[in-house]
């Protein structure tokens, strides 16, 4: 089910009636059903999968806190680990990687070598839960938290519907104990979590689905444009995955906080940053931290010394951009990003913010430019198309004009439109990026403290450009679901 569907606009009204008219100790089966419902809507198959790993993952749980031989212990942490990401990788990378090791075998062989594959659905969601379900195994085996052992209270935490398929990846420590307090309605938190769904519908409807389209057009045929056209192209995708991404998870926050939980911000105006790593701390954060925490720190982190330093945080990069998708294309943007950081841990960048303003401004506008060319890798079918795009990138820059009027009308995007759209789509989105910022807050929060005025007109405006913009017909899915 998406949150910008039809079927979504009738299910959450009911379930949020339903929620508040339950008793408390009824809210925990209305939450589980809703979500398994929330699923199943888009296979229901499918659903034995998350099913599977809740109950491995929460009798392996239990199992820990009764054994206290460290040796069963890891033995008991090693089968969950084999049992939950052995179901990710078939789903996930297992033709991904027979495809890749018959491709090797055949370059040292005269016979053309077939790759096994299988024909599986990816399910959606499914690496948000198996690592939100393995967090907590490893939490629980660290002696960190306590296993839970009421499996409804568990099973709701695993299968929360606002942030199921897409995240945020919750902590057992954030989100199950929410789920088992006792919530009472709060007409402000419910206002402030309307706030966010509009917020986070703005960004998906009116920004992400509308860039899609110049996307999806210069990378659905990179070999047929040149030169600036892939720029505008990279550049858009740039601002159409942060908005349809950190939209979802708005929408998702604004949605629980609706039930009077709060989920983690997962976002916190990463274009503002002013280092790669800086980038990491304030993108998909519920994933950074998640790696941080799991792969980082037990390789070891920074404790051994610089190049033991660097081999962790690109070990890590790479895990994280194959996490993304099985293609090399996403591992080669994780090593990218990898790479950049330990450039700058060489040369000191980013950690000392220049004192004047316009250093800052350039220095932020740097990291900018490169986050965007990365995502060359993270859009593009392949490396071969990736690497066209970087070599073709600059074709016909020695006549400034043409190389810039081209690639618009490239992506059949003229300079009225262009300017339009820049007015609607990106002035909102960078001025509450900048107030989030500034002030060390989310953007909801600091808007709250402006005039009745002032945040009647804000809302009401991007209100007016969501509904305006709103593609119509079929909705998109979310980027993120592929994952």
């Amino acid at each position: 089910m998406l949150f910008n569907s039809l079927q979504f606009a009738v299910f959450l009204p009911v379930v949020l009636v339903l929620y508040w008219l339950l008793p408390h100790r009824m809210r925990w089966v209305l939450l589980l059903i809703s979500s398994y419902y929330f699923y199943m809507s888009w296979n229901v198959k499918y659903v034995v999968l998350i099913l599977f790993t809740t109950v491995v993952s929460y009798a392996t749980a239990l199992l820990l806190e009764k054994t206290g031989d460290i040796k069963k212990r890891r033995r008991l942490l090693v089968w969950t680990l084999v049992a939950c990401l052995g179901v990710l990788f078939v789903f996930k990378y297992f033709n991904f990687f027979s495809t890749s090791f018959a491709e090797i075998l055949s370059a040292f062989t005269p016979t053309q070598v077939h790759p096994l594959t299988l024909k599986l659905l990816l399910p959606v969601g499914i690496s948000f839960y198996t690592f939100q379900t393995l967090s907590y195994v490893i939490d629980v085996y660290r002696g960190d938290i306590e296993a839970e052992r009421h499996f409804g209270y568990y099973a709701t935490f695993v299968s929360f519907f606002p942030q199921l398929v897409a995240g945020p990846i919750e902590r057992t420590k954030n989100l199950l104990p929410q789920i088992r307090q006792m919530h009472t309605f709060d007409e402000a938190q419910a206002l402030y979590g309307a706030k966010l769904m509009l917020w986070g519908f703005f960004k998906k409807l009116a920004i992400a689905d509308n860039l899609a389209y110049y996307v999806d057009r210069i990378f659905s045929d990179v070999y047929g444009y040149s030169g600036f056209s892939f720029f505008l192209s990279v550049f858009f995708f740039s601002i159409q995955i942060y908005c349809d991404f950190s939209g979802y998870s708005d929408i998702a926050r604004g949605t629980a906080k609706l039930m009077g939980i709060d989920l983690m911000d997962n976002f916190k105006s990463p274009f503002f940053s002013m280092s790669v790593r800086e980038v990491w701390e304030r993108w998909h954060i519920s994933l950074s931290t998640w790696f941080r925490d799991y792969v980082y720190i037990p390789l070891g982190g920074s404790r051994n010394g610089k190049m033991r330093r660097n081999i962790n945080l690109m070990l890590t990069f790479v895990l994280s951009g194959l996490w993304h998708g099985a293609n090399w294309t996403y591992v080669l943007w994780g090593g990218v990003n990898g790479l950049g950081q330990i450039i700058e841990e060489r040369f000191g960048i980013g950690k000392k913010k220049p004192e004047k303003a316009f250093a800052r401004v350039l220095q932020t506008l740097a990291v900018f430019v490169f986050f965007v060319l990365s995502t060359t890798f993270f859009r593009a079918q392949s490396i071969a198309e990736s690497g066209y795009i970087w070599m073709h990138l600059l074709d016909g820059i020695t006549d400034p004009v043409h190389y810039l009027w081209k690639g618009f009308a490239d992506i059949n995007m003229y300079k009225e439109i262009l300017f339009g759209c820049c007015v609607l789509f990106f002035l909102p989105l960078a001025y509450y990026d900048y107030i989030a910022i500034k002030n060390n807050k989310n953007g909801v929060e600091v808007l709250d403290e402006k005039s009745k005025l002032f945040q009647w007109c804000f809302w009401l405006l991007i209100g007016l450009i969501t509904l305006f913009l709103s593609p119509k017909g079929v909705p998109e899915d979310f980027v993120y679901f592929q994952f």
